[in-house]
């Protein structure tokens, strides 16, 4: 159900729609939305959150404390990618932000993305440099893809495009959103802004990163892991599983031409192999089963679907193989990890 604050004017079109996707964000929220609330800009802004049937206090939080918002309160628990969808059918404004609810904009943050737009040619998708939130360290300018899509941080200051930016801060044209059909609900959770930011560049828009402002991030605190912590890397199975799955599933799609039958066979092999490494490793025959094996099962279950989703996406195709694969990087990043902190602690 979507509650608007009665007091404000329906007619009032906003220039930018923030989208904030909740789930037991208590204590994070406030943040979050005092950071949007405090932006130095002249244009009209609206919030949207979406709350996915969290079990704490959220909202009686929101309620309470920021009623200036539309609150779309899910009854059930529906994942990130259908929250997303959601709150972008009911924003207005010319230009959405995705805004993870651990998440806070630097004050300058709408204003530098609105005008980094009006640059862009054609109008694409856009985000900000990343700062981890207990350092203040740079995390990433955008990301590059290794040839098996694993994302890999990219923090060189010239570069601005990127081959993807992370879905906790994802600016783009509400119009394009619609063109490219949102994230795909099927992916449930993890790996949907690689699926966007593929697609959008398959289709001949920019994914780009602004060279000013930023966005201080708390890494991994809404879905658990995707952050190195003091004693290593450490995951949970249901990230792990939806990770390896949806990346393979976009590989599957958004990969041009012969390309893709000479890495979707290798990326199943090294996958197979690290799954039996790790495995007998930890001893582990749930991560086997659940993540690796999963891959394969997955590929074979929506292979219909995901043959007909290729089709649709590579017959629109604008990039040229040399103008997709400038995003991609000749390294191994799972391998970087791996030497740099071992192998991951998975719960």
């Amino acid at each position: 159900m979507a509650q608007r604050d009665p007091a404000l004017n329906p007619d009032t079109q906003p220039r930018i729609s923030v989208c904030i996707a909740n789930y037991n964000g208590e204590g994070v929220l406030g943040d979050c939305l005092d950071s949007v609330l405090a932006q130095t800009t002249d244009e009209r802004v609206e919030i949207i959150i979406h709350d996915d049937a969290s079990t704490d206090a959220s909202l009686q939080l929101l309620r309470e404390h920021y009623p200036q918002a539309l609150l779309i309160a899910s009854e059930a628990n529906v994942g990130f990618c259908i929250a997303n969808n959601r709150m972008v059918t009911q924003a207005r404004g010319e230009f959405v932000l995705l805004l993870n609810n651990d998440a806070a904009l630097a004050p300058d943050a709408l204003a530098t993305l609105l005008h980094a737009a009006m640059q862009q040619r054609p109008q694409g998708i856009l985000s900000l440099p990343q700062y981890d939130w207990t350092s203040g360290a740079l995390v990433d300018r955008g990301c590059l893809l290794d040839p098996f899509y694993n994302p890999v941080p990219n923090t060189d200051p010239q570069r601005r495009d990127v081959a993807m930016v992370i879905g906790a801060c994802l600016w783009l044209p509400r119009a394009l959103w619609q063109e490219l059909g949102g994230f795909p609900e099927w992916f449930e959770s993890i790996g949907e802004d690689l699926y966007l930011c593929c697609h959008a560049r398959l289709a001949g828009y920019p994914v780009q990163v602004t060279a000013a402002s930023g966005y201080r991030h708390r890494q991994g605190a809404s879905f658990g892991g995707n952050r190195a912590g003091a004693s290593g890397l450490s995951t949970t199975y249901r990230r792990r599983r939806l990770s390896e799955r949806n990346k393979t599933f976009a590989m599957m799609i958004c990969t041009p031409g012969v390309a893709l039958w000479l890495l979707l066979p290798l990326h199943l092999l090294m996958l197979t192999l690290e799954g039996i490494v790790l495995s007998l490793l930890r001893r582990d025959a749930r991560l086997w089963h659940e993540v690796y094996a999963g891959v394969g099962r997955a590929l074979w279950a929506q292979r219909k679907h995901l043959r007909a989703q290729r089709k649709d996406i590579q017959s629109a195709r604008h990039a040229t193989l040399r103008v997709y694969f400038s995003g991609f990087v000749l390294r191994l990043r799972k391998l970087d990890m791996l030497l740099r902190h071992g192998a991951p602690e998975i719960r």
